[in-house]
């Protein structure tokens, strides 16, 4: 209650009300403490460190901050921005990167961005095609246009041409340039890997999964829809 808060604050101990169970495990992650429900079983041992603890305004609201963890596990990333809008979309990016990082961390495999994957792969697939007759040809030929589509968004979301950097880029994976992507800063094709544009391999693997079992199964869907016509007039017998 405020009187036992006030005799703390007094003391130099903060003191923080109705604080939720999530935040109490991110503080023993951050800190190293540990919860305790009964102060008659509270010892040395239960204490975390931390540098600074104080109470910030951040707008509206009063926030707690807890600074200079000793070898934290749990930080708080605060984002702020001109309307929720913003928010929401910094938010986003945020939470992909950290997905991105953490898959990298996970298998320890990255490979070059900016498109360079997908180029190569549409080009490797374009070659074992080469080597199909029939169907099977036109089949594999539609998956490797499928995934370019990948670079094309890429630079149309960039305001880059997407007719000229692809066509670049493919000049380049054809001089065995299999790292070569789109710098969507400068506009123009570098080497993603030299750049320091990188991703996860893990997510490159799973996209490519993926699409091909949803398109195997629009296909078997698209089989059976082919395969069941109705027919016309009549009762059945």
């Amino acid at each position: 209650d405020d009187t036992a808060q006030h005799f703390l604050a007094k003391n130099g101990i903060y003191a923080a009300r109705r604080a939720k169970k999530s935040d109490m495990e991110a503080l023993t992650r951050a800190t190293g403490a540990k919860i305790v429900t009964n102060l008659d079983d509270l010892s040395k041992e239960d204490l975390g460190n931390a540098g600074v603890v104080e109470e910030v305004k951040v707008g509206d609201e009063d926030m707690t901050y807890v600074r200079e963890c000793k070898n934290p596990k749990a930080v708080t990333i605060l984002i702020r921005g001109g309307t929720e809008h913003v928010v929401d979309e910094v938010k986003r990016a945020m939470e992909d990167s950290i997905g991105d990082v953490s898959a990298s961390l996970m298998t320890g495999k990255i490979v070059a961005g900016g498109g360079a994957p997908e180029v190569e792969l549409a080009k490797q697939l374009r070659k074992f095609a080469d080597s199909l007759s029939g169907r099977e040809q036109l089949a594999v030929q539609a998956f490797a246009d499928s995934v370019e589509i990948i670079p094309r968004t890429l630079a149309e979301n960039a305001g880059i041409d997407p007719i000229d950097i692809l066509t670049e880029l493919k000049a380049q994976h054809d001089k065995e340039k299999k790292w070569a992507g789109i710098d969507i800063f400068a506009g123009k094709v570098v080497d993603s890997w030299l750049a320091g544009v990188i991703e996860p391999l893990k997510i490159k693997t799973q996209a490519v999964s993926s699409a091909s079992e949803v398109a195997v199964m629009i296909l078997r869907i698209d089989d059976v829809i082919a395969g069941s016509g109705s027919k016309e007039g009549g009762m059945p017998p």
